[in-house]
């Protein structure tokens, strides 16, 4: 209970703020809030607040509504719903004794709330106010009855309840008929019609409601009940023949007629018929007499009756523009011999009028559509002498003659009958001898230039063609046929200069334009057709120009993808003979953009809904291929080639993702990373380098995605991508001094699938500027020596290169680098290195020779240091390496003996031992093997 009657103080103050305060943005909210809050509000809720405030608050609610100026604010279903809840307020206050001006207020809301609920489409909630608003009335009328005054006064009261009653009966029909219930709307309206015996001044109010009814079923093809409103609107009209004009009630008629032919002609047409004679008996009318003629064409009427009829409209004095229309009718209906013959005698009966000239016209049109091609030829010199000697055709006829005359030179011009187009065409040239100043004359050159050239008179062609160009220099199609001109003569230069006016003139005049979509079109289209004339005359210089402006210009994605496709044709295989050169990088950045243009265009075809899936698979397919061999033709080209790949790959997106597919735009991107790497390794700043390098690594991270996803789909155990991917994100993010390397290289150090060569790799790549990672390099040549001792068949070779490469790591410039690595680990990798040696043929005596010389610098720095018990353990240990080499061995050993060293003193030993090797200064200058 505490909750209703919240509500209730709620709805209260919502419509006491709503009045009170400005229109604003919350006023919509709080109109919604009273409109579904009404619903579940009645007097019982209520029950504190006394019928005079309900009273107060309803009627404050509806004069807010009307009286504010807030029609820009809010909409008609807004105020609709003001109205309803105020309505509803003052239903809750209704009593049986209540007053008769109570009774009018409820009456006049109730109708006015339903009549806005019509008007914006909501017939349910309507009718209800409607039925509440007759019930009122019924009240009222029983009330004016009982009070009985003066017989007079009662008459006009009860008068003006039942034209009030059937203003709302005709209402609640709108709504029914809105709704598509036509018995209620019927029921309705039949009531309100028994109703004017007592209210003659309703005839014409009642008809104008049917004769609407009826229009507006006929408009939804509800033709039934568009007969049925028509009937009940003419009866209406009929009952007092003072309210309806005659001229409306034919009106009715005509629209009546209509819809029982639109119903069913076959069926209805006597009774079409029937109506519209009592139509044009209201009322005269051309529209009624075209009307009739079109019945009676729905007929098997013989050609002599149908002629009769014809005839009275003549006598009738009908326009002459109203006959030539009865002419085309019959001529539409297949009455030639009816049509004719009547155009005859129309042109003898309007011989004195200036529009006679407008019959024969339309004669010579009809004639023409008939293919009586020698007889329209007689009627049209007839207007030419005419034209010529006194009788000229008046302004707004000849466009039409010229008009009539070039459809049919354009019918015979689609036959290829162009000797016939040109003898339409030259009518049209002998009336212009008349009237030179008119600008389609252009036009009419252009057309006889096209015909000239299809009979091969290239000459008369040449010449048409300059005349146009005199008077009408600036348009598209003077261009064209200057073009098509100068390509039969062979003059290509002068080709691409229509080529190039026309471009100018389709870009610089688009703005003057009213209509630039149609005038971009035609442009389009001629140099697609320039494209085609140019080819099919061998003119392939010319031909390309056209194409790229097809395809810079076309809207249509299918038209610039098969431009696009004919300039790769006509381009690339001249280009492959080109020599290298600069000529051919621009050729080849030409090829880029038209890539580019392709890319562009296969997004816009893929969004649109013209062509099968398929189909434009075929075409991503195909410049997917094309790049991809573009990119393997250049290999002296290494930034065209990432270019290409990087746009197979592109293209490759819109192909479905299948194996074959996937493959492809992997090698694309690793092709392209590896590039990008190259590059950065060879760039002059760190910019540019930084520039590479974060390209690259975009690559890689795209080409790791579709790894992981190819993976998926069979067995690539051998395909080397995880290990190129591996090292190439290593290499950049080395040389962009990453601080997440160490973590990049984590879960790589773990991977059993790498092999001794990648770590090697990632060795070298570590030292390599501007990276500088020795403690990772020392790592990745450990785990690389690690792989090759592991292995069953060991290169001996390849793991002698690889402890060359950590020894000079551990032991630059003869000094060991004990930050790097301690003393008695790099004792340890030697160590292993001898042992590796003494149990292992074929190591290579330079390698040994390089262990031995480091070891003894070693030794030598140790003593410079004064550890002298270290330094006999290093040099110890060059001894021990001595016995391994080969042809050397007897040139060192000779030297090491003569000494025959005595180690009273290990000092004095040690320089002995070391005066008698510094003697020697040939030893081989060794160089890093890389990796």
């Amino acid at each position: 209970m505490d909750d209703i009657h919240f509500r209730v103080m709620d709805f209260k103050e919502t419509i006491e703020n709503l009045i009170a305060t400005d229109i604003s943005p919350t006023t919509l909210m709080a109109i919604d809030r009273l409109f579904m809050d009404i619903g579940d509000i009645n007097r019982e809720s209520m029950a504190e607040i006394q019928d005079s405030q309900i009273e107060e608050m309803a009627v404050n609610l509806w004069n807010w509504i009307i009286t504010n100026n807030i029609g820009l604010v809010i909409n008609e279903e807004q105020k609709a719903k003001v109205r309803h809840v105020a309505c509803k307020l003052i239903r809750m206050c209704e009593h049986p004794d209540a007053s008769e001006e109570a009774i009018h207020r409820q009456i006049l809301m109730n109708t006015k709330t339903g009549k806005g609920w019509v008007n914006v489409g909501n017939v349910v909630l309507a009718d209800d106010f409607f039925q509440s608003a007759i019930t009122s009335l019924e009240k009222l009328y029983s009330k004016i009855t009982q009070r009985s005054p003066t017989e007079e006064h009662v008459m006009v009261q009860k008068n003006t309840v039942e034209r009030d009653l059937l203003k709302v009966l005709s209402y609640q029909a709108e709504a029914a008929v809105a709704g598509g219930d036509f018995q209620k709307a019927s029921r309705c309206i039949l009531r309100c019609k028994d109703m004017l015996v007592r209210l003659p001044q309703m005839v014409c109010y009642l008809h104008t409601v049917c004769y609407n009814f009826g229009l507006q079923t006929y408009r939804e093809n509800k033709y039934e009940e568009s007969c049925f409103w028509l009937s009940q609107s003419f009866d209406i009209g009929k009952t007092d023949g003072n309210s309806v004009e005659p001229g409306m009630l034919a009106k009715v008629l005509r629209l009546l007629a209509t819809a029982y032919l639109d119903w069913d002609g076959s069926e209805y047409r006597d009774k079409a018929l029937n109506i519209i004679n009592l139509a044009n008996k209201e009322q005269l009318d051309p529209v009624g007499l075209f009307l009739k003629v079109k019945i009676l064409l729905k007929g098997e009427i013989g050609n002599e009756e149908l002629f009769q009829n014809v005839m009275e409209i003549l006598h009738l004095g009908m326009t002459m523009n109203f006959c030539l229309n009865i002419v085309k009718l019959l001529m539409d209906h297949e009455r030639d011999s009816v049509g004719f013959y009547f155009l005859k005698i129309i042109c003898e009966h309007f011989q004195s009028s200036e529009d006679t000239s407008k019959a024969q016209l339309l004669h010579i049109d009809m004639l023409l559509q008939r293919k009586e091609d020698l007889f329209a030829k007689e009627k049209v010199e007839e207007i030419i002498i005419g034209h010529q000697t006194g009788k000229p055709l008046a302004s707004e006829l000849i466009g039409y003659f010229h008009n009539i005359i070039w459809k049919q030179a354009a019918r015979s011009f689609e036959v290829h009958n162009f000797d016939d187009a040109l003898h339409w065409y030259c009518y049209s040239l002998r009336f212009y001898a008349a009237d030179q100043s008119d600008l389609d004359l252009a036009k009419l050159q252009r057309n006889m230039a096209s015909c000239y050239l299809h009979l091969g008179q290239f000459d008369k062609a040449k010449d048409a063609v300059i005349k146009a160009a005199q008077r009408d220099p600036r348009n598209i199609f003077t261009q064209f046929y200057i073009f098509k001109i100068s390509i039969v003569e062979g003059n290509s230069g002068r080709a691409l200069q229509a080529i190039f006016s026309l471009e100018y003139l389709l870009t610089t005049e688009e703005q003057n334009e009213n209509n630039v979509s149609t005038k971009r079109t035609s442009g389009v289209m001629l140099f697609c057709l320039a494209a085609q004339f140019a080819l099919e005359n061998g003119q392939q210089v010319v031909a390309v120009k056209a194409l790229e402006n097809l395809a810079k210009y076309s809207e249509e994605p299918p038209q610039v993808l098969t431009a696009l496709k004919c300039l790769f044709r006509l381009c690339l295989p001249r280009i492959s003979q080109m020599p290298e050169s600069e000529n051919k990088r621009q050729e080849m950045d030409r090829i880029l953009a038209y890539f580019n243009t392709a890319l562009l265009n296969l997004t816009q075809l893929f969004e649109g809904e013209t062509w099968t899936l398929a189909s434009k698979i075929n075409e991503a397919h195909w410049f997917r291929k094309t790049a991809w061999n573009l990119a393997v033709q250049c290999e002296k080209d290494p930034l065209s080639m990432r270019e290409f790949f990087v746009l197979s790959y592109k293209m490759s997106l819109f192909c479905p993702s299948d194996q074959v597919i996937l493959i492809a735009q992997k090698t694309c991107l690793l092709m392209a990373a590896a590039i990008d790497l190259q590059q950065g390794r060879k760039a002059s700043t760190a910019f540019e380098q930084n520039c590479f390098l974060n390209r690259a690594l975009d690559l890689i991270r795209k080409c790791r995605d579709i790894w992981n996803v190819l993976k998926t789909t069979g067995d690539f155990s051998r395909d080397p991508c995880e290990t190129l991917l591996i090292l190439y994100e290593f290499e950049v993010r080395a040389k962009l001094n990453d601080p997440l390397l160490d973590h990049f290289l984590e879960p790589v150090w773990e991977l059993p699938t790498l092999e001794s060569k990648a770590f090697e790799t990632i060795a070298a790549l570590a030292m390599e500027m501007p990276a500088c990672y020795p403690s990772i390099a020392l790592k990745a040549l450990k785990k690389a020596l690690f792989f090759y001792k592991r292995k069953e068949s060991i290169d001996v070779v390849r793991y002698s290169q690889c402890m060359h490469s950590l020894v000079n790591l551990l032991v630059p410039d003869g000094v060991p680098n004990t930050e790097l690595c301690p003393m008695e680990e790099i004792w340890g990798n030697f160590e292993d290195a001898l042992i590796f040696i003494s149990q292992t043929e074929g190591y290579p005596e330079m390698e040994v020779l390089c262990l031995m010389i480091k070891s003894w610098n070693i030794g030598i720095f140790l003593y410079s240091e004064r550890m002298y018990v270290s330094t006999e353990k290093w040099c110890g240990l060059a001894l021990r390496l001595l016995d391994y080499l080969g042809s050397l061995k007897s040139t060192y050993e000779t030297q090491v003996r003569k000494e025959k060293v005595r180690v009273d003193g290990m000092t004095q030993g040690i320089e002995r031992f070391y005066l008698a090797l510094s003697k020697d200064t040939t030893l081989p200058s060794l160089t890093r093997k890389g990796s």
